[in-house]
């Protein structure tokens, strides 16, 4: 029986629900094997079959059943990671070149969903990103810093303009960001697969590796029903990798975060939110939220290295909701869900080779759609020999991820961001 998506907005809005690839039965062969159908390994695909290689496709349960197709819908530059941890790794120029990598990722999907007319990927331009304390000097420096160093079109906003598109208590100033956007990743993410398999791509879902053999000139991957042999290999598996190839497992950490939709405000949701654009504020679990049809709100919040539902989520984020936007005191919520991602505890895409002809592409944090699509392209790249673009981010490898001890290191970390917002907030209402 094939597997079905969680219940969400998504979900709920699912343009082409008939559409399902059989699982892998029998002997295959390809040039290239991806593992894992969520945007890295869909990206991969495409990216590979542009280029005229041979690919085959397996996906443990459904295209983006996991984060991919289940998260904010932002799409903006940058990573994860901050700007600073990322330099304490590389110097200013490896730093600038991986940041225009971040901003290329961007335009790989926009190029797709007008190239390919993903009309019900329902594109909307824009995103504002908000701050809790006074940083006016911060965010202009930053506004100048972006302008100059990358071409951004980027706009410091006041106080006051702020709190003509977000009717707000708690935010300070911000940044306009037309030039990035949202969408409906799971729409998109099956529109790619469309794709891939008009280009020749074999794609399996209910297709999950049992084992994978990756030593010797052919690498070999059997599922419940079938295997498949390949000159190379890419591991583009998320926040549900299991353990087949121990070393990425090892090297990833499963966090959660949660998402609600609310029911339809109408004309409601105007006094609060005149902003159809993605909004985001700055905290390090902070909230995301937009817009969607019907003045529903699809609001995101938390990150927790917990893997299981609470029992009281979709109250738990009506609350934040509420602690915000007061005004909407006795909004119903329709759905809850979580999705769970990959970290790495560098908090960067884990991009490279694991052995020969075996590549890794995951761990994209909260920040996948955008590094997703630039993973799966330079891994194609270095497959096919284009450039060797994928070296850009071997500082940051496959670094253990600190087993028991780890996951509770990154929960006691986030709590202490949790509470350096706290105090940073507390002083600027002082």
């Amino acid at each position: 029986m094939a597997s079905e998506y969680i219940d969400t907005y998504y979900r709920r809005t699912l343009a082409d629900a008939d559409t399902y690839y059989p699982p892998l039965a029998g002997a295959d062969s390809a040039d290239v094997c991806v593992v894992g159908g969520g945007l890295a390994g869909l990206s991969t695909a495409l990216e590979l079959a542009r280029r005229g290689r041979g690919v085959t496709l397996l996906e443990g349960r459904r295209i983006a059943w996991g984060a991919s197709g289940r998260n904010g819908g932002s799409v903006s530059p940058a990573f994860s990671a901050g700007a600073d941890a990322i330099r304490r790794h590389v110097d200013e120029d490896h730093y600038r070149q991986l940041y225009r990598l971040s901003m290329e990722g961007v335009e790989i999907i926009r190029a797709n969903i007008r190239d390919l007319r993903i009309e019900e990927a329902r594109k909307v331009d824009g995103r504002l990103r908000v701050v809790r304390y006074e940083a006016t000097d911060a965010l202009r420096q930053w506004c100048d810093d972006q302008r100059r160093d990358f071409g951004r079109d980027v706009r410091f906003l006041s106080r006051n303009e702020v709190r003509e598109r977000l009717l707000s208590d708690v935010y300070f100033q911000g940044v306009d960001d037309p030039t990035s956007f949202h969408f409906h990743p799971l729409n998109y993410a099956r529109a790619l697969a469309r794709e891939c398999a008009r280009l020749g791509v074999r794609i399996h879902e209910d297709s999950a590796v049992t084992q994978a053999e990756l030593n010797g000139a052919v690498k070999r991957l059997k599922t419940a029903q079938g295997q498949v042999d390949a000159r190379s290999v890419v591991l583009a598996t998320g926040g549900y990798t299991d353990g087949v190839v121990p070393a990425l497992r090892r090297a990833m950490l499963p966090i959660a975060t949660y998402i609600m939709l609310t029911e339809p405000l109408g004309d409601r949701v105007l006094s609060a939110i005149r902003s159809t654009a993605a909004i985001g504020d700055d905290r390090r679990a902070g909230n995301y939220y937009r817009v969607l049809d019907g003045g529903r709100i699809g609001w995101g919040s938390r990150i927790t290295t917990r893997v299981d539902d609470p029992p009281d989520l979709a109250e738990s984020l009506r609350r934040e909701l509420l602690s915000v936007y007061p005004q909407l005191r006795g909004v119903k919520v329709e759905a809850a869900w979580s999705g769970r991602m990959a970290y790495a505890r560098h908090l960067m895409p884990q991009i490279g080779q694991l052995a020969p002809d075996v590549w890794y592409c995951t761990a994209f944090g909260g920040h996948g759609m955008n590094t997703t699509s630039i993973g799966g392209r330079v891994v194609a790249e270095g497959i096919t020999g284009d450039t060797q673009r994928y070296k850009l981010f071997a500082p940051f490898g496959l670094a253990w991820n600190g087993g028991g001890f780890g996951t509770a290191a990154v929960q006691l970390t986030y709590w202490s961001y949790q509470a350096r917002d706290w105090w940073r907030e507390r002083r600027s209402r002082a």
